[in-house]
């Protein structure tokens, strides 16, 4: 009897469930089931480089941007799509809403940054300054083989890329062009000291700037160099005594590897198979390398010319002009008549004319006699004007300071004394 009550009873009520169900009203209050929460939206950047092979349209369409909108990206971010190589960075900003980057920036300069963003239909572009901080690095060594060894082989606090000591090399190179031939000066023993200035960005990247002072120790003879600005923006090099180190001539008009050929009243020409003079020196230099102006002058020559193939000639003033044969091509707006400045890039090493090998043929004449360019007078330098001359003595002591700092024991003894 109980069984059966509860049959009937368990009955009614999914009758009257049912009812419920189908009429959509219910004794009780039905809770309602919770919102899916809202993903909040999200905005990023995302860095990308351009790889091997690939294109500037290629990455931006990486990133949704259409093939239609390049050339106006490119007038903004003012780069040459030519130039872009493998490596070449950039960062695209994205957001949920907006299919493909709403903003693109890029590093134009080391000191600037270039953004361009999506405003309606179009693009605008705004550009900032990059922060750097400025620290110096002290390098020291010896020299056993060359300047690039030793460099190579110094130890440097931080530590030095070996890029960065490559280029610390020619730089050194740079700053003492006039005073050392570095392919028959230096020797077993001699030593160097140099301060540079390291600049870090705000994101950690870090890059050389200035050689502000060096030493070089020459046989037996002490070579220095200490940078000062004569004029807002415009520094040069001067001994301790204040004299330029600048001279009117280049020692050597072209960063080379080895002198392959020297000055010489005969030579058996590898080509021609005969003894001849050979009125200059052949510098040895990879193809495509900068060729510069030794001096300040004027473009007498630029086209081909027999052996020399493409050949330059440059006059000088008092009596004096120099050649640059067998050249790959020659600079940007150098042809007769044109004026170039000490340093110039001229033409690019190559193998035209009468030559088995990349290199540069130079040559140094006086009132049109050849004269061998390593052993000629390169001028005087001119002295720091007198006006600045105890700004100078002061930049002197202070570089000369962080190139030989005193040891702990002699600054501790010093402070005492004070």
């Amino acid at each position: 009897m109980r069984i059966r009550f509860g049959l009937v009873a368990a009955g009614l009520v999914l009758l009257s469930a049912a009812g419920f169900a189908l009429r959509e009203a219910w004794p009780w209050t039905r809770l309602t089931p919770p919102e899916p929460p809202v993903p909040p939206i999200r905005e990023w950047v995302t860095p990308d480089t351009v790889r091997p092979g690939e294109s500037l349209g290629e990455v931006v369409a990486r990133h949704g941007v259409g093939g239609a909108e390049l050339p106006r990206l490119i007038e903004l971010l003012g780069i040459d799509p030519r130039r872009i190589r493998a490596g070449f960075e950039m960062k695209f900003g994205h957001h949920d809403s907006i299919e493909g980057a709403l903003a693109i920036i890029v590093r134009t300069r080391p000191d600037e940054e270039t953004t361009v963003r999506r405003e309606g239909a179009g693009w605008v572009g705004s550009r900032r300054a990059v922060r750097w901080e400025v620290a110096v690095d002290r390098v020291t060594g010896q020299i056993e083989s060359s300047l690039s060894a030793a460099l190579e082989d110094a130890v440097t606090s931080p530590p030095m890329p070996g890029d960065e000591r490559v280029r610390l090399a020619w730089d050194l190179a740079d700053v003492l062009a006039w005073q050392v031939d570095f392919t028959r000066d230096l020797q077993p023993n001699d030593r160097f000291a140099v301060i540079v200035e390291r600049h870090t960005g705000e994101q950690g990247e870090t890059r050389l700037g200035n050689i502000l002072a060096s030493e070089l120790e020459v046989g037996g003879r002490k070579l220095t160099a200490y940078r000062f600005e004569t004029q807002p923006g415009q520094a040069e090099y001067f001994d301790g005594n204040g004299v330029s180190l600048r001279r009117a001539f280049l020692r050597a008009p072209v960063e080379f590897r080895r002198v392959a050929s020297g000055f010489a009243r005969a030579r058996h020409h590898p080509i021609l198979r005969v003894w001849r003079r050979h009125e200059g020196v052949d510098y040895a230099a990879a193809a495509g390398t900068p060729v510069l102006a030794a001096g300040d002058g004027t473009v007498q020559t630029a086209d081909w010319s027999g052996g020399y193939g493409r050949m330059i000639e440059l006059r000088h003033r008092n009596g004096i002009s120099t050649r640059y044969g067998h050249l790959l091509r020659f600079g940007k707006g150098i042809r007769p008549g044109a004026r170039v400045s000490q340093g110039a890039v001229i033409g690019f090493v190559g193998s035209s004319g009468l030559a088995t090998a990349a290199h540069l043929h130079y040559e140094f004449r006086e009132h049109g006699a050849a004269r061998d360019p390593s052993r000629v007078d390169l001028g005087d330098g001119e002295p720091v004007p007198s006006a600045l001359l105890a700004g100078f003595r002061l930049e002197r002591d202070r570089l000369r300071q962080l190139l030989f700092p005193a040891p702990p024991a002699l600054r501790t003894i010093a402070a005492a004394r004070e």
